[in-house]
């Protein structure tokens, strides 16, 4: 037998094998597929009067000035024709070539195939005329109001996403590259991790971001040493060792958001803003909060404060022997911790002595992106799924949440993972986004009626715990910081809010970057910097033109801030005392677990 007739039999043995594993990959894909329980429409997509109406919008403008509808369809041929002729011409030159690309960058369209290649070149270039003008129809629209056109602009740029030719495997050079290189191995891998992916999620497709496999919690995430010292239903607490031999006097509660693990604020030591706190001299206590089933149907946001809020403020208070704390909230903890400040001011409860507050919106107004996920229609949605199920299931707010940067986190993980066979990333970051937390009925629908869609705390009164409560009770000394580019907590909109919280004094920070790297920023990594300055007051646009920029973290900043309000040092203090003894080590159990068995 020669070398090529060997060469011929393996390629044709491994075809073989590889036919195999797709016809079993494939059996088990449709398995799965066919026990899928399909979530509720209002959950899957806006309502689709949406789309009736802006088309309806659309052709009753057309008809009382058809100019303009033409002027927008000639403007579209036009372009699309042009390009067509000048990819005709390059091809009759005689050579294998695209014409002239002056399409701006695009990392979904990185490989230069995109560029060079006729056939890739003419795809793309279609593509993107085509969704250029698709916006531009909708930007033209007159007859629609603004929070209606930004909602089609923003469900008409995911369709237009969804159906990039990079999201197919005949336009996508790299997997059909990756392919031929293979000889098919990566194409049976990524049906591999499909599959995998369909039954780990009960026949819904949610691509793996990280490994996780790679990562266990207290070994190489949340290694910050720390004890639980109090649990309840509703949390565990953590305080942490003391690194330095004195501490400030008054200690400190973080908050972290209940819609995701706090270990975001401790994923590995040289990002860790929890050890960088504890490393300043701060006695740190954290919450951990439980992760709530269906038993939690009826907690509200009462119970949040009550049995949340402030019994953990209670126990810091007791452990340390200190009458006053500093307090962190975080995203949704900073909102609620907000109405919790107002409701001790109401109650004249002493027990805090500052706040701040990381990417807080209190005052919904303008909801900014994450504002199309806010209206009638999916929240009819999630509160007839609350109502069900007593509580939101973790899958459709970690949908949601990827759908705002969905080219990031839902089509190019899938390229990734089903296209080219790649195995997830060992991210530690991205681990954390996939351990998602679920929300309880009563609270969710609290939540996102009351504050989200009335603004009541902003606009009105807010009724917690028995108390009519607004920003302008929330009197504590405060040091808020927003993000530039948050897509979650628009940075404008938290402005807003601080300006209109009753405290006299007032600390605003807005970092570069978004809702997750802009707070997590080491002053180590000399990455992102931030704007600082001037007080409170008038528009964000004007506050915005008058601050400094700073290069660097904001985390020194803001220490300077809290030294100045957590009194002299003392001898550091060891986690728990007698009336409160160690339960577990840090991060404890709550973090790990979907409810916790040991609840006392």
């Amino acid at each position: 037998m020669t070398t090529s007739e060997y060469d011929d039999d393996k390629k044709a043995e491994r075809l073989k094998e590889n036919m195999a594993r797709v016809e079993a990959l494939t059996e088990r894909l449709t398995a799965a597929l066919a026990h899928r329980t399909p979530p509720r429409p209002s959950l899957q997509a806006p309502d689709p009067d949406l789309f009736l109406h802006g088309v309806t919008a659309y052709w009753t403008e057309m008809a009382k000035d058809p100019s303009k509808a033409l002027e927008q369809q000639l403007e579209f041929w036009g372009k699309s024709l042009k390009h067509h002729l000048e990819a005709q011409k390059a091809l009759q030159s005689g050579k294998l070539k695209a014409p002239e690309d002056e399409t701006p960058d695009d990392r979904r369209f990185a490989n230069p195939l995109w560029k060079s290649h006729p056939y890739f070149n003419y795809i793309k270039q279609q593509y993107l005329i085509a969704s250029e003008s698709m916006q531009d129809a909708i930007e033209g629209m007159d007859s629609v109001d603004e929070r209606e056109k930004r909602r089609l602009q923003y469900f008409t740029t995911q369709l237009v996403d969804m159906m990039a030719p990079t999201n197919f495997l005949a336009t996508n050079p790299d997997a059909l590259m990756k392919a031929v290189e293979t000889e098919g191995e990566s194409l049976v891998r990524g049906l591999e991790n499909l599959v995998r992916d369909v039954e780990a999620n009960k026949g819904e497709v949610q691509v793996t971001l990280s490994d996780k496999e790679a990562f266990t919690l207290g070994q190489n995430l949340a290694t910050t040493p720390g004890k639980v010292v109090f649990r309840n239903k509703m949390f565990e607490l953590i305080q942490y060792a003391p690194t330095t031999e004195q501490v400030h006097r008054t200690p400190l509660v973080i908050f972290p958001p209940w819609i995701n693990k706090f270990y975001v604020m401790d994923l590995k030591p040289q990002n860790s803003l929890i050890k960088w706190i504890v490393d300043q001299g701060y006695t740190l206590f954290v919450v951990s909060w439980v992760n709530p089933d269906a038993s939690y149907a009826d907690i509200g946001m009462d119970d949040y404060v009550e049995d949340g809020y402030l019994e953990a403020i209670r126990v810091a208070r007791e452990i340390t022997g200190e009458p006053q704390v500093n307090v962190i909230g975080y995203c949704i903890a900073g909102t609620t911790l907000a109405l919790t400040l107002a409701l001790m001011n109401k109650r004249k409860d002493k027990s805090v002595r500052s706040a701040t507050f990381f990417t807080t919106l209190t005052d919904f107004s303008n909801r900014g992106e994450v504002g199309v996920f806010l209206e009638d229609d999916f929240v009819d949605g999630i509160e007839a799924e609350c109502n069900e199920s007593g509580y939101l299931d973790s899958f459709f707010m970690s949908r949601t949440f990827s759908y705002l940067r969905s080219n990031d986190l839902i089509y190019g993980p899938a390229i990734r993972s089903y296209m080219m066979g790649e195995a997830p990333p060992a991210f530690d970051l991205l681990y954390w986004n996939g351990d998602g937390t679920n929300l309880p009925g009563k609270m969710c629908v609290e939540y996102l009626r009351g504050l989200c869609q009335q603004d009541r705390f902003a606009g009105a009164t807010f009724r917690i715990c028995g108390e009519d409560v607004s920003l302008a009770d929330v009197k504590h000394p405060l040091f808020a910081v927003a993000c530039e580019t948050d897509h979650i907590a628009a940075w404008k909109s938290s402005f807003r809010g601080v300006a209109k919280m009753g405290s006299r004094d007032k600390t605003f920070i807005r970092s570069q970057s978004g809702h997750i790297a802009g707070i997590i920023n080491p002053p180590s990594k000399k990455k992102y910097g931030h704007h600082a300055g001037p007080e409170v007051q008038g528009t964000s646009e004007d506050w915005i033109e008058a601050a400094e920029f700073n290069e660097g973290s904001w985390w020194p900043r803001w220490e300077a801030w809290l030294g100045r309000r957590s009194g002299a040092k003392i001898a550091a203090r060891t986690p728990g005392d007698s009336d409160y003894p160690a339960l577990a080590d840090a991060p404890g159990t709550y973090v790990i677990s979907t409810k916790n068995e040991e609840m006392s």
